[in-house]
């Protein structure tokens, strides 16, 4: 039986997204560019941007697709392009990097998890949301100017001190 990738239409998915430097802090370093690629992208292929946290090597989010749509590879190939392109030229690049029109600065791959229901998609925001803290780079989640918490708090869907308690929620799932 061959495999193959099941997209669906309409769909909320989970998304881990990593810089080929995993020691780089590209990524806050450089927010506004990241900000600017995923406003043109959205305006281009629109998609709701759910939730996300930006960390300096790596980001996580969930999108949900409009609902004739499956194409979320597209999508991250043209953020990435548009992020890398604000950036400087990298002094040196592989030949395979060169022959796919690769600056070096992503992971060719990312992770991406369909979001089978309501239960799943609050895990979910719950390991975006934490994360910061996860990777030891705040105290707390509100602490982290990178996520869309502070949204989630303006909402009122986490109280302003959700996570500060480290057995306050299960964030290693």
């Amino acid at each position: 039986m061959e495999y193959r990738r099941i997209r669906t239409p309409g769909g909320t998915y989970f998304f881990t997204v990593v810089l080929a430097d995993r020691s780089s802090t590209l990524l806050v370093d450089n927010i506004e560019h990241l900000r600017h690629a995923f406003r043109h992208v959205r305006g281009e292929m629109p998609f709701r941007l759910e939730a996300a946290v930006v960390l300096p090597e790596h980001l996580h989010c969930i999108w949900t697709l409009p609902e004739d749509d499956v194409d979320y590879p597209r999508r991250w190939q043209r953020i990435k392009a548009c992020f890398s392109s604000q950036l400087p030229k990298a002094a040196s690049r592989s030949a395979s990097q060169v022959a796919k029109h690769e600056r070096g600065i992503w992971q060719r791959r990312y992770w991406e998890h369909f979001i089978r229901d309501e239960h799943d998609l609050h895990r979910h925001l719950d390991y975006i949301h934490y994360n910061p803290v996860k990777h030891g780079l705040v105290a707390r989640p509100g602490d982290w100017p990178y996520s869309s918490f502070h949204r989630f708090v303006r909402r009122g869907y986490y109280a302003t001190d959700w996570g500060d308690a480290p057995d306050a929620i299960n964030a290693g799932e």
